[in-house]
């Protein structure tokens, strides 16, 4: 197992809504389970496919929501301090947009 490092370590943005993401990913969760249920029944395919559409965009209001916590938390406080810290955290968040960005 790898260690966190310093810089990752301390209270993380999404902790004033953690009980509020772990809510939204247990429904994505019976969600995911659901679409594996209609692919077993062999349901029609735009039903699976509407299902999955779903899915994506719950999932993608969550990643927003931790991409909108860390940019207002984490890297807010990076850049109060300034030096590499500051840098590596807007890195983090460029490189991170751009992942959601592609999915």
């Amino acid at each position: 197992m790898t260690s966190t490092p310093a810089s990752h370590e301390g209270t993380h943005g999404y902790m004033s809504d953690k009980d509020k993401y772990l809510k939204r990913l247990k429904r994505i969760e019976g969600q995911a389970r659901g679409i594996s249920r209609m692919v077993d029944e062999e349901k029609y395919c735009i039903d699976i496919l509407t299902q999955i559409s779903a899915l994506t965009s719950a999932l993608q209001a969550v990643g927003l929501g931790l991409l909108d916590d860390h940019l207002s938390h984490c890297v807010i406080d990076a850049a109060r301090k300034d030096g590499p810290e500051a840098q590596e955290k807007l890195k983090e968040a460029s490189d991170a947009i751009a992942r959601l960005v592609k999915s």
